[in-house]
């Protein structure tokens, strides 16, 4: 991934294409202020439909695709949501740097509500979900030892920073079938 703003080669390495910000937001998070030009656009997809139209406008020049993760008024449950959809469609809008925001509690007394997180790896606990975009007659592996891009995490914090927002860098999201709190066994695993 890219720092938002930057420019990349393109796939056939001619000419430069400029980055676009893709933002999916959590529970509460069914809009994104601040964006001019913006508008919903539905954007079909074969993976089946997302969780929303896209709201996709633009902050200081920079095109953002802006995704509810739970569909406005929040009608999907974590066990329903189509990320395969979600994602497909994101990157059919011109998506190159994908930001997701979450609201989830902490299982550190060090961090405090309101905290925001900057997550470099992740644990998936799902169990009912398609889990990747492979299979029936299409196999290939992908890495996830580096999930996240180092230098959206860069400039993420710088923001945060500018903001005056009080945050740390380097967390773990660990995500499970929902909607459910865990258990006293399951926070101390």
């Amino acid at each position: 991934m890219l720092v938002p703003g930057a420019n990349r080669v393109g796939k056939k390495g001619f000419g430069m294409t400029k980055s676009v910000l893709g933002v999916v937001g959590g529970s509460s998070i069914y809009e994104l202020p601040g964006l001019t030009n913006a508008e919903w656009v539905h954007v079909e997809s074969p993976w089946g439909e997302p969780s929303d139209d896209l709201y996709i406008g633009e902050i200081d020049g920079m095109k953002v695709v802006f995704l509810p993760r739970h569909g406005r008024g929040h009608r999907l449950s974590p066990s329903d949501i189509n990320y395969r959809a979600n994602i497909d469609v994101l990157k059919r809008a011109g998506v190159t740097d994908l930001v997701s925001a979450s609201a989830c509690g902490s299982l550190k007394e060090k961090l405090a509500p309101g905290t925001f997180v900057l997550v470099e790896q992740f644990i998936d606990r799902t169990v009912a979900r398609e889990r990747n975009f492979f299979g029936a007659g299409c196999v290939a592996h992908v890495s996830m030892t580096y999930p996240v891009s180092p230098k959206l995490v860069d400039s993420i914090e710088a923001a945060a920073w500018a903001e005056d927002i009080a945050h740390r860098r380097g967390g773990t999201y660990l995500v499970m079938e929902g909607p459910q709190f865990s258990s006293l066994a399951e926070s101390h695993l």
